[in-house]
This record gives structure tokens, C-alpha cells and sequence, in this order.
């Protein structure tokens, strides 16, 4: 099946959303539920402010390095990333399926003195309503979605011709069971028991496959490690053994 012929039926999996509904109200404690995205969050802004000043040639050294780029935070939560991206210029939109998160990133953003779009909806719904955005960051989302392909595709179809898409999410190896289920959610007890499925877990062979599929063309793939005795994540060229993040673009239009 081609990309454009994927169903664009909802790929929400209201078991995944109940869980983040649950916890909505400890987004922006560090301490908190969410503590492993706030340490995880510095390596993932380097990540995508590299991708999107490269591709769209813009100066990270200026205060709005991204003035006119519209931007999709999709499975935004409390709103990790919108706000970063917000305040580096980005017209940015924030979508989750859970709309318990939502009136905590309003608020949040508010007190921020940021202007965030917080929509209730999902990338099936954008799409369908022919939404347009130069950057769609899909961050630690794809796993938990009921069909990856058809998100991936709704995604594709949200971004302009020349647009970037940046995903991470979980390797499934037996690193990232011992690592991100077992030692995050039973050892650390960093997130609750039952957060992730290591079955629903992508290799990185696998989602690029899918992203073709869907009709991007991936241009890079990097690790996320976490060091223990620095308390720090870090970029890695070789080690996507666990969370690992991609890049990918849509190909510009055919000439008439």
C-alpha cells in the first residue's frame, strides 16, 4: 500500500492515553513522574535545534533564530519542548491525545508569558483538516501509538514539501528492557510500572522503513545515553542500543 493510500483512521490507543491523563498534573516537577523527560529534555533541544538550523540555514546564535517556521509538537504533553521551541521564535502548535495534559501546558505557558496553540486532537485530525507545518517533532511518541505506519504518515502529510520531521523513541533490544523498562519503571521507579511496552518498541532499521514508506526520506539517526555517574544524557553517533532519535525529510514538490 502507498503512503497517500494508508487509512488515516485515528491511531490513538486509549489504553497508552490513560496512563499520561493520570499524571498530567506532575509535568513540569523535575522530581516528578516525569523527572527521566526533564533530564533526558537538554540532549533532545540539542538534537533538534542541530537538524532544524541545518536544514533551514538558520543562526543559533541570534534571540529568534526560527521567526516564521511553523512548528508541530505532536504527543506535546505538558508542553517539554512547545515552550523551548516558542521562545526560539517557532509558531509552534502543541497536539495530544489527552486532553487532561492540556490546561496544565495552557497554564504553564501562560505564566511563561509564551503563546502556545494547544489542541486537543490527534495527526489523523490535522491532516484531515490540511494543516501545514515546516517541522513535526514526534518525540517519544511512536511507541505508543496503535499503528506507527499510519501516524508516520498522517505526520508526513502535516509537513510542507522541504519539511523536517524529527521522531525518537526506544530501540527494542535487550538493553532497552533491562534499561527502560525494567530499570526505569522497576529499580529507579523513575516512571510507573506498566509506562512502557518493550513488544510495541522500534529498532531503527524498522522505522526508517516506515518513514519511507510514509514517504519521508530519513537523513540521520543518533543515540541518547544516559551516563549514570554524570547524571547527563549525551548524543551518540554509534550507541542507539536504547533511545535513539532520527531526522527525516519531505521530499519538495515535482515541477508541473
Amino acid at each position: 500500500m502507498q503512503a497517500n493510500e494508508t487509512s488515516m483512521q485515528t491511531t490513538i490507543d486509549p489504553d497508552e492515553v490513560a496512563k499520561f491523563s493520570a499524571m498530567a498534573d506532575e509535568w513540569w516537577d523535575p522530581d516528578g513522574k516525569f523527572k527521566p523527560l526533564h533530564l533526558l529534555n537538554p540532549c533532545r533541544l540539542d538534537y533538534i535545534n542541530a537538524q532544524i538550523a541545518a536544514e533551514f540555514d538558520r543562526d543559533l546564535t541570534s534571540m529568534r533564530p526560527y521567526d516564521g517556521l511553523r512548528l508541530l509538537d505532536i504527543g506535546c504533553g505538558g508542553g517539554l519542548l512547545s515552550e523551548p521551541m516558542a521562545r526560539l521564535g517557532t509558531q509552534v502548535t502543541g497536539a495530544d491525545a489527552s486532553g487532561d495534559t492540556l490546561p496544565v501546558a495552557r497554564l504553564h505557558a501562560a505564566q511563561s508569558g509564551l503563546e502556545i496553540d494547544y489542541r486537543h486532537t490527534s495527526a489523523e485530525d490535522l491532516a484531515r483538516a490540511g494543516e501545514q507545518f515546516d517541522v513535526v517533532l514526534a518525540m517519544e511518541v511512536v511507541e505508543h501509538v496503535a499503528d506507527p505506519l499510519a501516524f508516520l504518515t498522517a505526520c508526513a502529510a502535516l509537513l510542507r514539501p522541504g519539511g523536517l520531521m524529527i521522531c525518537s523513541t526506544l530501540n527494542r533490544t535487550a538493553q532497552s528492557y533491562a534499561l527502560a523498562v525494567f530499570g526505569a519503571e522497576r529499580v529507579m521507579g523513575w516512571l510507573p510500572v506498566g509506562t512502557h511496552d518493550w513488544s510495541k518498541f522500534i529498532t531503527p532499521d524498522e522505522l526508517f522503513e516506515r518513514l519511507r514508506q510514509a514517504g519521508m526520506e530519513p537523513v540521520d539517526k543518533k543515540g541518547m545515553v544516559f551516563a549514570p555517574l554524570s547524571w547527563r544524557w549525551s548524543i551518540s553517533d554509534s550507541d542507539l542500543g536504547v533511545n535513539y532519535v532520527t531526522a527525516s525529510v519531505k521530499p519538495p514538490a515535482s515541477p508541473d
